[in-house]
């Protein structure tokens, strides 16, 4: 027979609101009443009704999940992370993959916030970074995190998870010219994402405090994806000034490029060295495994969650207990700087002058 709130409350000697408070995380509970229930709950194994819960009352116990990525290794672990923090706090997660079309964006956004009556939303770019959907979300009232390609700086928002692109892009780069490459090349992602300029930026600062000019003709525009970096490289590998090593914007675009120099019968690391970001799967499939930048989405994701729970938990607590509130998103992780991941992919620069065929 499935356990119900009233056996809880029988059992712990509660009432059936006593109860619901414990679940709700509320703060007018004792701590020695919360600890009675909660001890009756593990217990019984109860599982409350979570969607029974959010159409009950005014408070919504959903957080939503905005993306617009074509990456399914990024959706996925972006996704496993929110869920372990609602979880954690008894909140469904809704996955919604966006349109990326300005006006379709903005109708789903205020349908969620207004019919699927979610309490929070997560973003992740392209959303994230523009500012018309900041703006739709902001006029609707609702808490939202961001996560962003930023350098951690109190100027930028409370509601932000930075991700420092910059730095761990200098570092990929900088390991390149440790090893002797003078050419480097650089493949883009979409630039519609801030985490393209903030890697192309890295990339920039590394040459420049290496004392290397910027040759504008190393650097290729393209999407994140496999195909764009066969593109790329294939055009980087044909030019005359065919570079000894390349730096992809991401692992999908450099397991591209790294296709690209098989088919030019160019061997990795040997002739080219060829270095990623992000420490996706693709980073580990690929032969040689890829160099790369280890970019920790779960733990993102599950940050950013956190974050706009303790938001939502704090708008709903502010006239019971506003310092308290103001003291629980101090303490919260908001920045991430990708780390430097060698593997077999980047070597010492090549002797000889790299000849693909044609």
């Amino acid at each position: 027979m499935k356990v119900t709130i009233n056996d809880v409350a029988e059992r712990a000697g509660v009432s059936i609101k006593t109860v619901s408070r414990v679940i709700n995380n509320e703060p007018s509970v004792r701590s020695s009443t919360r600890e009675r229930v909660m001890n009756v709950v593990q217990a019984l194994n109860y599982r409350p009704n979570l969607a029974a819960r959010n159409l009950a009352g005014t408070h919504s116990y959903s957080i939503a999940f905005i993306y617009d990525n074509p990456n399914a290794y990024y959706v996925i672990d972006m996704q496993n992370g929110i869920l372990e923090a609602c979880r954690t706090q008894g909140y469904e997660l809704l996955i919604h993959p966006g349109s990326g079309h300005t006006d379709s964006i903005h109708r789903e956004l205020r349908k969620l916030v207004e019919q699927s009556r979610v309490a929070g939303l997560v973003l992740t770019p392209p959303f994230s970074e523009t500012p018309a959907v900041i703006d739709t979300l902001t006029s609707l009232d609702v808490e939202f995190v961001r996560i962003i390609s930023a350098q951690d700086s109190p100027q930028l928002e409370e509601n932000c998870i930075h991700i420092d692109d910059e730095a761990a892009a200098f570092a990929i780069t900088q390991h390149l010219l440790q090893l002797g490459h003078k050419h480097i090349g650089y493949l883009c992602g979409g630039t519609e994402h801030y985490s393209t300029l903030g890697r192309l930026a890295g990339y920039r600062r590394a040459l420049r405090e290496a004392g290397l000019p910027f040759e504008s003709e190393l650097v290729k525009e393209g999407e994140y994806s496999f195909d764009s970096g066969v593109a790329g490289a294939t055009a980087l590998l044909h030019s005359p000034t065919s570079p000894t090593a390349i730096f992809a914007g991401n692992d999908e675009i450099a397991a591209g490029a790294l296709f690209a120099a098989r088919m030019l019968n160019i061997e990795v690391p040997q002739q080219l060295s060829i270095a990623g970001f992000e420490d996706s799967p693709f980073s580990r499939q690929t032969w040689p495994k890829l160099t790369t930048a280890q970019q920790p989405n779960e733990d993102i994701a599950r940050c950013a969650a956190e974050l706009v729970l303790e938001r939502i938990q704090c708008r709903g607590n502010q006239e019971k207990d506003q310092q308290q509130a103001g003291r629980k998103t101090t303490n919260l992780r908001r920045s991430f700087t990708p780390t430097l991941v060698v593997r077999d992919s980047s070597g010492p620069v090549a002797e000889r002058t790299l000849n693909p065929q044609t």
